[in-house]
């Protein structure tokens, strides 16, 4: 059975797998094809249960994903460790072998996190709220920072995330040496690159994180977006250690 995966590139740690899916093999319709793995967002509940019937045996997954209510804040669950079905947060975390961990996107940015030795997991759901409001930040402190690698899944591309002032303010407030994540556009509001704010955001624990460099919104073939199509499907980023 064939999906479309895009494998993380995490460097050679013992048994852990990660990546992010794309839109292909599912049996999702319309806007929503094929792949959607999300149940929030008017699909027929049959085919997301057959999709992610179809992404837990296309990748052997040793459990059914720790599935997450997300909200674009900066909440990080401990699994396991809560006895609430899809508890509202933007990140999750692990130390257990036969956990997955799964964020969905759609042009947010999610985050892979994975320790060296290959027993600390993360995952983390980081559009432009999460990334103010310190998720990734969250994620590494409630992991330890320590050998930490990290790899960012596709997201969408600086060309097509035009935001306003508010965004720009709002990372900027924080710290002035972002300015540059942000050229000011014809219309005179602002192009933003995700990437770059990751980046910045996980320099100060030494982390360089792989990944990044796609635009989900300039690649309809393979991503969903939010902004691009009215009514779009998720992607999955997983994260789990044999």
């Amino acid at each position: 059975m064939t999906i479309g995966w895009l494998a993380a590139e995490l460097g050679d740690v013992p048994g852990v797998s990660a990546g992010t899916t794309t839109r292909l093999g599912g049996v999702s319709a319309g806007s929503l094809a094929s792949l959607n793995l999300a149940a929030h967002v008017g699909d027929a509940p049959s085919a997301v249960l057959e999709n992610r019937a179809r992404l837990e045996a296309a990748l052997g997954l040793p459990a059914v994903p720790f599935w997450l209510t997300q909200v674009h804040g900066s909440r990080v669950i401990r699994h396991p460790g809560t006895v609430t079905a899809a508890p509202e947060a933007d990140a999750a975390i692990t130390e257990e072998a036969g956990q997955v961990l799964a964020v969905l996107t759609a042009d947010c940015l999610p985050v892979v996190f994975v320790g060296r030795e290959g027993r600390r997991l993360g995952v983390a759901h980081a559009g432009w709220r999460g990334l103010a409001a310190g998720v990734l930040e969250r994620t590494v402190e409630a992991l330890g920072a320590e050998d930490l690698l990290a790899w960012m899944g596709p997201a969408i591309g600086p060309a097509a995330f035009e935001v306003g002032p508010e965004v720009r303010d709002a990372f900027v407030g924080q710290d002035p040496g972002v300015a540059g994540a942000f050229v000011v556009n014809d219309r005179g509001r602002w192009q933003g690159d995700l990437y770059a704010l990751a980046r910045a955001r996980l320099a100060p624990y030494g982390i360089v994180p792989t990944g990044g460099g796609w635009c989900t919104a300039s690649d309809p073939d393979r991503f969903f977006s939010h902004r691009r199509d009215s009514g779009s499907g998720r992607m999955a980023t997983l994260v789990w250690r044999s």
